[in-house]
């Protein structure tokens, strides 16, 4: 069995957003690593062209597309510059997300709301919406949504953000049923709390922190390339028969 075969993405094109670091960052480089050609996304066209030159320099064909997924009008150039770099787009990665608050529920103010749901819902569908046409002609498509565990279990104090993600996961199993007859698979991961800057004040913080430990199976918080791994797993023919999927990353804390 050629198992560099099965984790292979040689001759594939993905796009990936909000990829200019953490978690998405981690996903572009595996996937680089494993054969495709990557675009990376985020609001931050320097960033991207730093990180972008980085992997470059390992020798990976890696370019950055700046774009605001919150912004859908944006959303459209996005697609149309990845076609016309590379002709093709065969995997999807929606990891742009965002939380502008933290604390109770009733305090999240309805433009810290729609933000959230923008951000982490509505650009998703469109995403998936417009990379479809695109999609289809892949012999091997893939769509990967980066929910999180508190769209299983709202997560205190990221009450808004939880339900974001709770509807993500929704939103992959409807795809996932809707286009299977069109041989593109949707699956989500949840990760857990994992050592990144949008993270911070959860892993930083020592309250909570305890706290988790006392739930975590694995004594430790998640590294990112831990999620770019599971993420390698979805997009390459590893996962031929897995859509509508679920993958939890998380130490075992919703166990």
């Amino acid at each position: 069995m050629d198992l560099s075969s099965l984790f292979s993405l040689n001759n594939k094109v993905a796009l990936i957003t909000g990829a200019s670091k953490g978690i998405g960052l981690s996903i572009a480089e595996f996937f680089a690593a494993a054969g495709a050609k990557v675009v990376i996304c985020s609001r931050n066209q320097d960033a991207l062209d730093e990180e972008a030159g980085k992997l470059r320099g390992k020798g990976y064909e890696v370019i950055g597309i700046a774009c605001n997924v919150g912004h859908i009008e944006e959303l459209p150039n996005l697609v149309d510059q990845t076609i016309k770099l590379y002709g093709q787009l065969d995997i999807l990665v929606n990891n742009a997300a965002t939380n502008p608050v933290f604390g109770p529920v009733h305090d999240t103010t309805l433009e810290a709301y729609d933000k959230i749901m923008d951000v982490n819902v509505k650009s998703a569908f469109q995403l998936m919406c417009l990379c479809f046409p695109h999609l289809r002609k892949s012999s091997n498509s893939s769509v990967i949504n980066i929910s999180s565990i508190g769209g299983k279990s709202p997560e205190q104090n990221l009450g808004i953000y939880s339900v974001s993600k709770a509807a993500l996961i929704s939103l992959t199993q409807v795809f996932a049923k809707e286009w299977g007859d069109h041989k593109i698979r949707v699956n989500a991961i949840c990760p857990g709390v994992i050592k990144t800057k949008f993270s911070e004040a959860l892993w930083s913080n020592d309250k909570i922190m305890q706290s988790m430990m006392q739930r975590l199976a694995i004594k430790r918080v998640g590294d990112a390339d831990e999620i770019g791994a599971a993420a390698l797993f979805l997009a390459s023919e590893a996962s031929s028969y897995a859509t509508g999927s679920v993958l939890t990353v998380d130490g075992g804390f919703t166990l």
